[in-house]
């Protein structure tokens, strides 16, 4: 398994169009190209944010890779994600503009196309199907433009976690709760990514999120750009990078279990990997996670009894609440109700995905421990 590295300084797109078409090459995306080829590019736009914030995919690095497939001949070229909020034209237009993605016209084409299919899994999978936007499922080859991002329930975003996207809309919030164990989740992640299977991931990290992301966190800079046909693979490299263990990340370990990610089998190509990275600091959720912090032989009596006293649960700050609703919105369990243009949060039926703090514009809810 190949993985590359460029280093790219910052976000210009003659910087980092060189990096494009040297991992191309490292990787012979071109031998797969053809001038009737259907490509849609799935990038993070988990909400409507300014690219100079580091929580979506830079659309200057969605122009770069734009740039090289219409000099290799290919013309059909689709943007297709479903954010973190309602799945249909008018809202979708507003995150296409926050993102920055209005630039990337004529050259390649803004889904237009709400609608979604269901798609049967393989046989052996917990989940017997998936809703899919349908872009994804017309493309003749995806290419997986992710954020490198800590994120409050899955403790990593990268690969994996942006497929996530293709799911519709507020169906995503009722898949949280449907699977609401981080292993059951975790499992549902590689079983929609091995549905999906992207042909190539690019992992945005020349500025990346550390603390609490995936929307509430602050810039860490790594001045790099990642590419891989492996998603699996790169994600526990892109975890190491970021001074994480990959084992302590339940899809990337699962991955790993399942024979999906081989780090032992991964060759590097391009740049090195930089002497002096420093650790990405952890979401809130993983700084109070008292069970996972215990020792291996001390979980399993344990878990029960401090998953309950010791759970994470989403905290208001009224000061900074405006009543915009998106925590209601997003919440799979429907515990959030807006009174008195604040948001109010009832605990019972929490089920600690922290969807509401992902999709909160005003960063007005953290995280406490029930006890």
């Amino acid at each position: 398994m190949i993985q590359t590295l460029y280093h790219v300084p910052e976000y210009n797109e003659e910087l980092i169009y060189p990096a494009v078409c040297k991992f191309m090459k490292d990787l012979n995306i071109g031998k797969d190209m053809r001038p009737d080829l259907k490509v849609v590019i799935k990038p993070n736009m988990v909400m409507a944010k300014n690219p100079s914030f580091p929580a979506t995919t830079h659309p200057l690095v969605i122009k770069a890779v734009i740039r090289w497939l219409n000099e290799h001949g290919v013309k059909n070229i689709t943007i297709a994600e479903s954010s973190g909020g309602l799945y249909n034209g008018e809202y979708m237009k507003n995150v296409y503009y926050v993102c920055g993605m209005k630039q990337l016209e004529p050259e390649a084409v803004l889904n237009q196309d709400f609608s979604a299919r269901t798609v049967n899994c393989k046989e052996g999978f917990r989940n017997h199907s998936f809703h899919i936007i349908t872009p994804i499922l017309e493309a003749d080859y995806v290419i997986n433009i992710c954020k490198l991002k800590t994120h409050a329930m899955t403790g990593y975003s990268g690969g994996i976690k942006n497929l996530f996207g293709t799911i519709p809309g507020l169906e995503k919030p009722q898949m949280h709760y449907r699977w609401p164990d981080i292993r059951d989740f975790s499992r549902m992640l590689l079983e929609l990514a091995q549905t999906v299977s992207p042909q190539l991931t690019i992992i945005d990290a020349i500025d990346a999120m550390e603390g609490n992301g995936p929307t509430g966190g602050t810039s860490h800079p790594l001045y790099m750009l990642l590419a891989a046909k492996d998603l699996y693979t790169q994600d526990y490299f892109a975890a190491k990078l970021m001074g994480l263990d990959p084992m302590d990340i339940e899809m990337i370990k699962q991955a790993v279990e399942a024979g999906l990610a081989r780090p032992d089998e991964m060759e590097l190509s391009g740049d090195s990997v930089p002497d002096n990275l420093t650790p990405f600091q952890v979401p809130d959720t993983k700084k109070l996670d008292f069970a996972s912090a215990l020792p291996g032989f001390l979980q399993k009596p344990f878990v029960f009894f401090a998953s309950r006293l010791f759970k994470s649960y989403p905290l208001l700050n009224r000061e900074l609440c405006v009543g915009c609703g998106k925590c209601a919105e997003s919440c799979p369990a429907h515990i959030i109700k807006i009174e008195n243009k604040k948001a109010s949060f009832r605990r019972k039926g929490c089920i600690s995905c922290f969807c509401c703090q992902e999709m909160c514009p005003m960063k007005a809810i953290s995280v406490k421990k029930a006890f």
